[in-house]
């Protein structure tokens, strides 16, 4: 009586809980459903107990089944998914955090999704916030980042390195707890089915007795059946909850590393930053923080495996008796062998990481550097430099196949040597008093059921050591990173600005001394020094190969001392409250250096350094993010509308804006691809402006910009009328012509300050400053002239004429700055103009057999039909053991026991050696060659595509081909492919056998396959969807992170780190959602294939049960033996079948760009015709010539005519974004001539189709349907039309000094040289006449001085003269200078100019320059306006017009003298 009390107050009690958990709680109590099992169990137990006691008749019979059905119908309204009340969708939960336990369990709660994407191809915002709040990017940050900052603190107190595996573990130790219970449950649930095997074949061996009282109820054969079953099913759930809680654990690893990683990256010192690439931190987020999703679940296989082993042990001595422990022994006896494979795989696995990072340090650069690569010409020298490295990666990944064939023969051999074995004594000494033992088929097949469930975690510990390898690799990785040196904020002592008055000092420099490396060498451990010269005599063996196959002579070994001398010496230098000081100084002085200092970036060594208020700084290089102008400007601060028309005016955007297809809401590409250098740096100003700071730093923004907009910036902006006149202002600049308007100047010169001063102080001491100003500023002897004259009204009227064309042009209003007149920035014109880089393209519906021919023909079809060959083969004999032990058991007492163990020994040896085999064909042979072929292929691609594409491509999603999608076919789809043929083999022989031994069963397969079909292809196009997401999702993330690292110094300086850190977190939780809606809805399907399978052994079972009678016991065992793995295997098989698919993406990925249009042809069958010194003269000539950088776009060059004569030295000026740059390119073939054949080819608007369907002919008819204003004419050299020349002979026919000085990472000399055609003396003396020799022998090792990345250990000035010594080495006809010497000083400048004279004498030049002083001695001048020529006459000629554009940019820029008016 009081039980059913009870039972009646706790269902009162769920019922209430019930009302209020569905009107408060996001999702139902999984305690109330686990009462409801629990009661629905009990009450099933007690109907069934009363049905067997013959007590249906009395009520208390019939209230039990009543109470039976109410629980089945509360089961199934908590198990019923809610998704819709009114709390949870006022809650913004994720979908996750609402479903119910069963829903969990079931992974019912991704049906949406799957079902969503059967329909139609999933978008990223289908499956937008499904993840857990634990998983997102910012909360897994601060739980692993506060327990690695507390191991850090603790190790620093014991003097010891800390553990970032040890911290990853402990930091989430109670999720660890709950999957170790879980996979101890699996474990042991999964040697359930072995016990009732046994029992089965109990069951039947009992109808083999002539006596009908042995013979066991049938009931208990069918209950054993469906306990197979259910059994089964358990073990899928247990499995499913296991995988999916490692996945979700390594997720949120994977997110809080890359945001530790992220966060590192914008700490790191200048030393550490030298250390640590652009290609490898990228490959710390890229590849070593995602092994932890991909490999996690390995990790609780070491407490499993022990387990598992133990228990088949055990049940396998309760069969076999003490035979089982000769087995053992040979399990022990190949531990070392385990052991010693173990730790080759991890110097194999970190020793392909490093090759790895190599090739990507190299491929970021060649990216970075496109446009310098194909100026130079130098695509095939940065090709085999890629190569060389690529070729030692896949010289690691043979090795690494040759030693997993080894792994795979021990591993996957070890169940049949250890069946062998036991086997062997057990039939020959494993009976009573060591007497042969009883081969039934009961303890055989039951025996190889256990051998078989032995077999998996043996074989499992090759699979486990290899990812829990990689794992270390990978965190050890990370770790060196994490531990690597940071910046000392504490160097700098950041004071608020206080509000007071102008005049207050705000920077103050005292007795400092700053470098740009540490004092002194770090302390090198004997270790560290034993691996360093190992690592540097590989290098040399390796460089020496090298040269000898090249047939050069052996490099010789230079020892290369580090220079720790400091960079600035003895700065004492202050700055007062609303100052403009000037920084001035020839190139290589430190004038960049001592603005570095003063924001943190480089080591200072003694002094005192204080700042009072926030800085803005402005790189000599302007940093550009992917964003539109408006957003660049911005920069996450709050939008005012009257601040930025009011910048924007200032900074001359407004005319810039004006010509953008859609204002200022149009996309700027990559590092600000789409702008001319002039506008780059202007928005870069604009952005400094609206940050509203107190202290400007600005890095020699001015020499990018021509002398009209220098003149408009420094009147409306920086200057002491400007916008900024009320700021604090540190200007480095060459511009002498505006120095005598700031308040105080300081020369740079020999590492120090020599002068500081007014201008009329420095003038009057008549040292190095007067010398300059008196020999190179016309300005200066103007205005000294002036104040000995009266002053003449000319030069006013002059410039009053000048500053009302200016107001004409809305380029400037007054002068004063207070009173600007700004014009409202209006809204954008053309929205869709706006972008410029599309979304990333991805496919739709399945991986079609295209994409699998290109990487079957790429490992040849020779060796992939050889390893489904050798596959089918090794599947028989791994049948035919098992058959030849059916044939032992059934023949028991005819034969001996050694020809049995010969025969059986034979097969297992045929086994062995087919297994080796088909692994070092598969992985040694095909995979590294699809691999290699496909990365050659990619590569070669890439080196070819215009220009255009990337303009409008990120570089983190090519980076992304060359890192996940190559890494993807170096790694996982070998290993796909594969686990495809294991499985499907082994899914083929299981059902021969079954059928074999109960024919009826195959009435089962055709049902049972349909419904494996129809599940397979309802999850296969969500699958391939949600695939293709997670692919897309990470080329954000990785192009982020390295729009970062390049401007890394102008996010801390202006204090927007937190900024960047938020948008760093929200990409990574997108992409992380993208990966856990892609393994839940794997889960899904692993549940739904795996209770079909179970199918499987419930039919195999029943059908046993049903004929039992008629059916051989030795056939039933190995029927069933073999159906207690089919489960897994048919799951396995179908979800390897969809992984590689999800991993063809990946060649789906990287055929896409190798179907992209490339540039013209390197090489022209005309090119044999041409002079071998071709051009022998130098004649340039336009014709009508117009072009735009891609179709769509309006043009930048118009329809301009010109003549160069041979030896000719043409200055080329005009404003910015006149098509000044555009010309150069033009003659190089970056850009092609408008409506031209090449232009329409290498256009990518759509990508050529794979398929050879469309004709030549008929492609050329499309081409010629693209619709432009006019022909766009033609350029000849030496009478040829340069679009009928190869592209490698006419840009090899060329020199430039481009823009952008680029210098890669490598030596000086291999910067100068990189095709090794000159000797070191040739090298030597162009870097004398380019005024850079002495710099260079200063330095350690000379011509071997290693050049950080993007040559960040030289200052941009020496950057420009080394593209001049670039230059001097190429002995062309022609020479193109733009912009060659905007960072350097006057004097340098004036030097370089000597030089250019008298070494190319003989040549032509074109020389774009904004200083026109540069030009003035030219013999004609190409003034541009709008793209089209303005004025193009001798530079005398055009300055004796006052009113020729020429004569203004001259009078502006102060080069024309007062007698001139």
């Amino acid at each position: 009586m009081m039980g059913s009390v009870l039972m009646i107050v706790a269902w009162l009690c769920v019922l209430t809980l019930n009302h209020f958990e569905a009107e408060y709680e996001i999702r139902a109590s999984p305690y109330i459903f686990c009462y409801s099992v629990v009661s629905l169990i009990g009450s099933a137990i007690s109907v069934r107990t009363l049905h067997d006691i013959a007590r249906t008749d009395e009520a208390y019979y019939k209230g039990f089944l009543a109470f039976l059905v109410l629980n089945c119908a509360h089961f199934v309204v908590e198990a019923w998914p809610r998704g819709r009340t009114a709390v949870q969708k006022k809650s913004g939960a994720s979908q996750y955090e609402r479903a119910n336990f069963f829903s969990r369990v079931s992974f019912h709660f991704m049906q949406q999704i799957v079902s969503l994407g059967h329909q139609r191809p999933l978008l990223q915002d289908d499956i937008a916030g499904l993840m857990p709040k634990r998983l997102h990017a910012d909360v897994s940050y601060a739980r692993l980042s506060r327990k690695w900052d507390a191991a850090k603190d603790r190790s620093a107190a014991k003097g010891s390195v800390p553990s970032l595996l040890n911290t990853i573990l402990l930091s989430f130790n109670s999720q660890w707890a709950s999957i170790m219970v879980v996979r101890v449950l699996t474990s042991i649930m999964t040697y359930v089915s072995p016990s009732l095997l046994n029992s089965l074949l109990g069951f039947i061996q009992s109808y083999a007795s002539p006596d009908e009282a042995d013979h066991e109820p049938i009931s208990l054969g069918i209950i054993l059946a469906f306990g197979l079953f259910f059994c089964s099913v358990i073990v899928t759930y247990l499995n499913a909850q296991l995988q999916a809680a490692t996945v979700n654990l390594g997720l949120e690893v994977r997110t809080a590393l890359m945001s530790m990683i992220y966060r590192k990256a914008l700490r790191l010192s200048n030393d550490a930053k030298q250390k640590s690439t652009a290609g490898e931190i990228t490959n710390h987020m890229s590849v070593d923080a995602e092994r932890f999703p991909i490999s996690m679940n390995s990790l609780p296989l070491i407490v499993s495996i022990p387990i598992e082993i133990a228990i088949a042990i055990w049940m396998l001595y309760g069969l076999i008796g003490w035979s089982i422990f000769v087995g053992l022994a040979a399990v022990i006896l190949m531990l070392p062998i385990h052991a010693k494979l173990s730790s080759y795989f991890a110097i194999f696995r970190a020793a392909k990481m490093k090759a790895m990072d190599g090739r990507l340090r190299l491929v970021n650069e060649v990216l970075g550097g496109m446009k310098i690569v194909r100026l130079y010409n130098w695509e095939e020298s940065f090709r085999e430099k890629i190569a060389v490295v690529r070729h030692d990666e896949l010289k690691l990944l043979r090795r690494f196949g040759t030693m997993f064939s080894f792994v795979a023969l021990v591993f996957l051999s070890t169940p049949l040597v250890i069946t062998l074995v036991s086997l062997a004594v057990y039939s020959t000494h494993g009976g009573p008093h060591f007497g042969p033992g009883d081969m039934n088929p009961q303890t055989i097949f039951v025996s190889i059921t256990l051998f078989g469930l032995l077999s998996r975690p043996i074989s499992a510990m090759s699979s486990t050591m290899a990812q829990i390898t990689s794992i270390t690799v990978a965190t050890v990785r990370i770790q060196k990173f994490l531990l690597a040196e940071e910046l000392d904020e504490s160097i700098i002592k950041r004071e608020p600005e206080d509000g007071s008055a102008d005049g207050s000092t705000v920077i103050e420099i005292q007795d400092a001394v700053f470098a740009w490396c540490p004092e002194h060498a770090p302390v090198e451990t004997e270790k560290q020094k034993r691996a360093r010269e190992k690592e540097e005599a590989k290098k040399q063996k390796a460089a020496d190969a090298k040269a000898l196959k090249s047939g050069k002579p052996l490099a010789v070994k230079e020892k290369v001392e580090v220079d720790y001398s400091p960079t600035l010496t003895n700065i004492n230098l202050s700055a007062t409250k609303g100052s403009l000081t000037a920084i001035v100084g020839r190139v290589g002085q430190g004038k960049t250096s001592l603005l570095s200092a003063m924001i943190g970036d480089m080591y200072k060594r003694q002094g005192t350094v204080r700042i009072r208020g926030r800085i803005a700084y402005v790189a000599q290089q302007a940093w550009i993010i992917n964003a539109t102008l408006k957003d660049n400007i911005i920069l996450g601060c709050e939008f005012e509308q009257d601040k930025y028309d009011q910048i924007v005016a200032a900074s001359g955007l407004l005319p810039d804006i004006e010509m953008l297809p859609a204002g200022d809401m149009t996309e700027i590409g990559e590092r600000g691809i789409n702008l001319s250098g002039g506008q780059k740096q202007r928005v870069s100003l604009a952005r400094a402006a609206y940050q509203d700071a107190d202290i400007y730093l600005l890095d020699d923004p001015l020499s990018a910009v021509d002398a009209h907009v220098d003149q408009h910036l420094w009147d409306n902006l920086i200057g002491p009328k400007g916008l900024l006149k009320n700021k604090t202002r540190l200007l480095v600049t060459h511009g002498i012509h505006h120095l005598e308007h700031v308040d105080k100047i300081v020369v740079v010169k020999d590492c120090g300050i020599t002068e500081n001063g007014t201008y009329d102080e420095l003038m009057d001491a008549k040292n190095g400053f007067y010398q300059l100003m008196d020999e190179y500023s016309v300005n200066s002897r103007r205005n000294r002239l002036k104040k000995t004259e009266s002053g003449s009204s000319g030069d006013g009227d002059l410039t009053e004429t000048m500053e009302e064309e200016e107001e004409e042009n809305g380029k400037a209003s007054t002068v004063n700055g207070d009173e600007k007149e700004t014009k409202k920035v209006e809204a954008p014109k053309n929205s869709k103009a706006a972008e410029l880089v599309a979304a990333e393209k991805m496919a739709l519906g399945n991986v079609t057999w295209g994409v699998y021919d290109i990487y079957l023909s790429a490992a040849t079809y020779r060796y992939s039909f050889l390893c489904v060959i050798l596959y089918i083969v090794m599947q028989a004999a791994q049948i035919g053991t098992n058959l030849w032990l059916e044939h032992w058991t059934s023949s028991s007492g005819t034969g001996s026991p050694g020809e049995f163990l010969g025969v059986y020994a034979a097969i297992v040896i045929v086994y062995m050696g087919l297994n080796f085999l088909v692994t070092f064909v598969l992985m040694v042979i095909a995979a590294v060659r699809a691999t290699a072929k496909l990365h050659d292929d990619l590569l070669a691609a890439i080196l070819h595509l215009p220009m255009s594409f990337f303009d409008t491509t990120p570089l983190g999603r090519i980076v992304n081909r060359f890192s996940t999608d190559i890494f993807a076919t170096d790694n996982t789809l070998p290993w796909s492919f594969m686990s495809l043929l294991m499985f499907g083999v082994s899914v083929l022989g299981t059902i021969v056998v079954i059928a074999s031994t109960t024919p009826v069963f195959l009435a089962m397969v055709p049902p049972l396959f349909l419904a494996f079909a129809f599940v397979q292809r309802y999850y296969l196009k969500s699958s391939l969807s949600l695939r293709r997401i997670d692919s897309t999702s990470r080329s954000p993330v990785y192009q982020h992170f390295t729009e970062t690292l390049v401007g890394v110094s102008t996010i801390r300086a202006m204090g927007v780190s937190e900024l960047f850190i938020r948008d760093n977190e929200v990409k990574s939780t997108v992409s992380a959602n993208a990966f856990f809606t892609y393994q839940m809805v794997a889960r899904w399907l692993q549940i739904r294939l795996e209770t079909l399978g179970a199918l499987i052994i419930l039919g195999a079972a029943l059908f046993a049960v049903l004929d039992r009678a008629s059916l051989n016991p030795s056939m039933v065992g190995l029927a069933l033996s073999y159906a207690l793995t089919v489960t897994q295997d048919i799951t396995q098989l179908v979800r390897t079948y969809c992984e590689l698919q999800n991993q063809l993406v990946s060649v789906e990925r990287v055929d896409e760009y190798l179907r992209k249009n490339s540039e013209a042809p390197a090489a022209l069958p005309s090119d044999e015709e041409l002079p071998e010194n071709w051009p022998t003269a130098g004649a340039i000539e336009f014709r009508n010539y117009s072009t735009r950088y891609r179709l769509g776009l309006d043009l930048v060059v118009k329809n301009i005519s010109f003549n160069v004569k041979p030896a000719e030295k043409v200055g080329i000026v005009g404003r910015t974004g006149a098509g000044k740059s555009s010309l150069t390119l033009a003659l190089f073939r970056i850009v092609e001539a408008a409506n031209s054949h090449w232009a329409k080819a290498s256009h990518n608007g759509e990508d050529t189709e794979s398929s050879t369907s469309q004709s030549a002919a008929e492609k050329v008819v499309e081409m010629e349907k693209v619709e432009v204003e006019q022909d766009g004419g033609s350029i000849l050299i030496d009478g040829v039309d340069i679009s009928t020349v190869g592209l490698s002979r006419l840009r090899k026919s060329l020199a430039i000094i481009p823009q952008d000085p680029t210098l890669f990472s490598g030596t000086v000399r291999e910067n100068l040289d990189p095709f090794e055609e000159h000797p070191d003396s040739d090298l030597w003396e162009a870097l004398e006449r380019a005024h850079l020799k002495d710099h260079i022998v200063s330095l350690a090792g000379g011509l071997s001085f290693k050049v950080s990345q993007s040559g960040d250990n030289f200052s941009v000035g020496q950057r420009s003269l080394i593209c001049l010594a670039r230059a001097l080495l190429r002995k062309t006809k022609i020479l193109i200078l733009d912009e060659a010497t905007a960072a350097v000083d006057v004097e340098t400048d004036e030097l370089i100019q000597k030089t250019i004279r008298t070494e190319f004498k003989d040549r032509t030049i074109l020389t774009i320059a904004h200083r026109i002083k540069t030009v003035m001695d030219s013999d004609k001048i190409l003034v541009l306006e709008k793209g089209n020529v303005e004025e193009f006459e001798p530079p005398k000629t055009l300055l004796n017009r006052s009113d020729s554009l020429f004569y203004k940019l001259a009078y502006q820029a102060g080069e024309v003298k007062h007698s001139d008016n």
